[in-house]
């Protein structure tokens, strides 16, 4: 979702998202097997950070995206944690797809037109 070369305030990489490279993350499951994704976005919802990760091979608009609580470590280390109860998703979800809605938006509308003054 993010675009390379836009503004990065996903608060996560300093900017590195922002560099020309597609973030990824490897997600170990519960058969210990490994998911490689991409990140999508991070973003806040009621004072947390929630990560949507695509994982590799799927396309966004048919595809299972996994939506985590996120965190770093003190030394930088992304943290995911499970996102706890229904309320709590329905907000994460109701803010992804808001995120959704504004990119379409800035899409289809040039910046120069988006705001007539």
């Amino acid at each position: 979702m993010m675009e390379n070369g836009q503004d990065c305030d996903c608060g996560c990489c300093d900017g590195g998202c922002c560099d020309g490279e597609d973030l990824v993350m490897t997600l170990e499951l519960d058969d210990g097997t490994q998911l490689v994704c991409s990140v999508l976005t991070i973003f806040p919802v009621d004072g947390r950070q929630y990560i949507a990760l695509l994982p590799d091979g799927e396309d966004e608009e048919e595809g299972d995206i996994f939506f985590y609580r996120y965190s770093e470590t003190p030394d930088g280390q992304p943290v995911l944690g499970c996102i706890e109860g229904d309320e709590e998703y329905e907000a994460v979800i109701d803010r992804f797809d808001e995120i959704l809605d504004e990119e379409e938006y800035d899409e289809l509308v040039p910046a120069d037109e988006a705001d007539p003054e």
